[in-house]
């Protein structure tokens, strides 16, 4: 048991068998170790970095075509909820398969830019809690349960490598264009 009461899950990195290969681009960038720890720090080192921004500056696009600093972290929040729920449904032994998502229309409709950025890294802080709590639970049996998505098979465990992925990948993102 973690020091949290959370089960140990020894989640291993999926094989490349249990997700699209195009996910390679965000599991690749999660590092080696408890990806439930890697999620927990990663999350809080996230939210460090955005509540130092200011309202100004979280409106700030590099290009006129490119999302704001507040939809790219609105687009950060989505897919990880649709990641989440996909880890759920199918840990919970869902077979039913999950369309995919366009995220432009996402963005698009969501108006993020008429949030406060505080309230956006809040709602990241709860569903990130919520995530690790959750994934904490899952033993290694539950980590390679498979759905389909999009298409195409995934493991319980490659949604969630996928999520730390994703994340890093736009943090990168923000670091590089828009911090």
């Amino acid at each position: 048991m973690r020091a949290s009461g959370h089960y140990t899950p020894g989640m291993q990195r999926p094989e490349p068998n249990e997700f699209d290969p195009y996910y390679s681009l965000y599991i690749d960038r999660v590092p080696d170790g408890d990806v439930v720890e890697i999620l927990s720090r990663q999350g809080a080192e996230t939210v460090g970095l955005l509540e130092g921004v200011d309202e100004e500056r979280a409106l700030h696009r590099y290009a006129p075509d490119k999302w704001s600093l507040k939809e790219v972290v609105g687009h950060v929040v989505d897919a990880e909820r649709i990641f989440g729920f996909r880890a759920m449904a199918f840990a919970r032994g869902d077979g039913q398969p999950y369309p995919g998502m366009d995220q432009d229309d996402y963005a698009r409709n969501a108006a993020f830019d008429g949030r406060s950025l505080a309230s956006l890294v809040e709602e990241f802080r709860g569903l990130r809690a919520s995530h690790v709590a959750l994934f904490g639970s899952f033993g290694e049996e539950v980590s390679l349960r498979k759905g389909v998505a999009s298409g195409c098979p995934f493991s319980v465990r490659s949604l969630v490598y996928v999520i730390g992925g994703h994340e890093a990948h736009h943090v990168g993102v923000l670091r590089e264009r828009y911090l």
